[in-house]
């Protein structure tokens, strides 16, 4: 691998490590602001929605903006600006004690939401055309970031209160920043960044992927409506509290993590249009099965279908939009995010009236028959967009190994094989262009079952030692699982509300969820290893979801 192909990689890396750190603050923030603003600075419910409102319509406005900015300058600065923004916002809601403070905060965040995410998108597609796996990993590194941060603030909050939790997604922020300016240029060799990029405008733009974006707003729509109706049913029908729905969404979005990448290889195999009407039948199942779901247990074990569904789903939207704007990358997914961020605004809107107007059977039916109309016009406008509809497979991830597709497996894509050549060397102006020289790369050492046995082991040692010192003192979540009652202590914490104790006790139940989902990933993929058991070499191991992002 040269240098140039290793400077990509890593700007990849601190892309998905970034979209980790950004991307679960951002919905803890999203989903903790209007109880935050009912309760410390006593917003009325008009004025919350006018909050929420805010924040969505400076994203949606800026979104078109930010794919211009991302496709004339440097990637990583527009990013990096987005990460920023949200910090600042963050820091805002930390800080504000008025309704026109939190009303900046909310638009500094939508106009961070929309630098960063089209910026990083656009960058993540820099590698598409020769890993397809980019987006599923970019989706993996997001719901990772969610998902711990949900556990991390929902325990966390009782001790250091929204104010504290507000202030560790600043932080969050900051160091997304950092990672992103730390980043390679772009680098195209002979070119500058904005160099090669047509001057056809949005409207252009719109007019190419209209028959997309209108299957985007379709399935964000249905989508949006049935988690608000979701979470609404929770809430006023069985009467959940916050933290116990939060927890019943958390199983959906650990499988999203697990499964992105995984579900690509389905992609590779059987083609996009195929993935995309199983999908939405799936999902279309899972609307439909909600209607009569007996307990939350039930609804939470469903979530999963719809999760792994959203998981196939949204790489592959991304992905076509991608290959269909050509050099304009930016541009498409300015107009992507736009559209589907006003679906979700429609969805919103509909499942409110839905709830208030019929009967939660009906409304459940209503939804799933939107979704099982998605079967057929998401295929049918990714056909239109002219695009492949089988990706070509995921290069190998060995360091040591080649950074294209072999041949055969280029050749079982239906793709020719092309002619080998060497890879363009950037040149500096007043410096002699450098011979292409083969440079050596040191083999990675293999982790074999083994090692990864006694990886595992070894983490399992600590964590084990460390719940010993917390029993000792009085502190462990474990022992009031099984002492306290389980699901009372599972859904609640345990009641620590403030100080030291507070955190100490917050950090092993958290530590407890992370080791539970790293210990089911790593026995999985051990058994996965065992069942194979190729016949020559080993593969390299997949990452733990924990890994997604570095």
């Amino acid at each position: 691998m040269t240098k140039h192909s290793r400077a990509r990689r890593r700007r990849e890396g601190n892309t998905l490590l970034a979209a980790t750190l950004t991307n679960g603050p951002t919905e803890l923030i999203d989903f903790l602001l209007p109880l935050w603003a009912g309760a410390a600075i006593g917003l009325g419910a008009t004025e919350v929605g006018i909050l929420l409102a805010v924040e969505m319509a400076v994203s949606v406005v800026m979104r078109p903006l930010a794919g211009v900015l991302a496709d004339t300058y440097e990637r990583r600065y527009v990013a990096a600006s987005g990460a920023a923004l949200y910090a600042f916002s963050a820091l805002g809601y930390a800080l504000a004690q008025s309704a026109p403070l939190a009303y900046a905060a909310a638009a500094v965040g939508g106009a961070g939401g929309a630098l960063l995410w089209v910026a990083v998108r656009a960058i993540i597609s820099e590698r598409l055309a020769e890993d397809s796996a980019v987006f599923p990993r970019l989706l993996a590194a997001q719901e990772n970031g969610s998902w711990i941060a949900f556990l991390v603030g929902m325990t966390l909050i009782s001790a250091i209160d929204y104010r504290g939790v507000f202030l560790a997604c600043a932080a969050a922020c900051v160091v997304a920043t950092v990672l992103l300016l730390a980043s390679p240029s772009r680098a195209v060799p002979g070119k500058r960044a904005d160099e090669g990029v047509a001057a056809a405008g949005l409207g252009a733009m719109g007019r190419r992927l209209r028959p997309m974006l209108f299957a985007v707003a379709f399935t964000m729509t249905a989508e949006a409506a049935i988690s608000l109706l979701l979470v609404l049913h929770l809430q006023r029908g069985f009467g959940l509290e916050v933290l116990e729905v939060a927890f019943v969404f958390l199983p959906g979005a650990i499988a999203m993590s697990m499964a992105a990448e995984r579900l690509h290889t389905f992609v590779v195999r059987y083609g996009r249009t195929r993935v995309l009407t199983f999908a939405s039948l799936s999902s279309a199942a899972f609307a439909a099965n909600l209607a009569w779901a007996p307990h939350p247990v039930v609804i939470a074990a469903l979530w999963i279908l719809s999760g792994l569904a959203w998981a196939a789903v949204m790489p592959i939207q991304q992905a076509v939009i991608a290959e269909a704007s050509g050099e304009q990358t930016g541009r498409g997914m300015g107009v992507y995010e736009s559209a589907s961020l006003l679906g979700a605004l429609a969805g919103s809107l509909t499942a409110g009236a839905l709830y208030d107007s019929v009967e939660w059977a009906v409304a459940c039916l209503v939804a799933a028959a939107a979704l099982l109309a998605g079967s057929v016009i998401v295929p049918r406008a990714v056909r239109s967009l002219g695009v492949a509809d089988v990706p070509p497979p995921a290069p190998p991830k060995s360091p040591g190994e080649p950074e294209q597709p072999s041949e055969h497996l280029l050749e079982a894509a239906g793709r020719s094989v092309p002619a080998a050549t060497p890879e363009p060397v950037p040149v500096v102006a007043g410096e002699p262009v450098p011979e292409a020289a083969p440079e050596a790369v040191p083999e990675a050492v293999p982790r074999t079952p083994r090692r990864q046995v006694r990886e595992l082991g070894a983490q399992l040692a600590v964590f084990a030692a460390a719940q010993v010192a917390l029993l000792l003192l009085g502190l462990s979540w474990i022992e009031d699982l099984f002492t306290k009652g389980f699901t009372t202590t599972l859904m609640s914490g345990g009641g620590r509300d403030s100080g030291f104790e507070g955190l100490v006790y917050g950090g092993g139940r958290i530590w407890t969820f992370i080791v539970l989902v790293d210990l089911c990933w790593s026995c999985g993929r051990l058994l996965m290893a065992r069942i194979r058991r190729p016949a020559s070499g080993s593969a390299p191991p997949e990452k733990s979801p924990l890994d997604a992002g570095r």
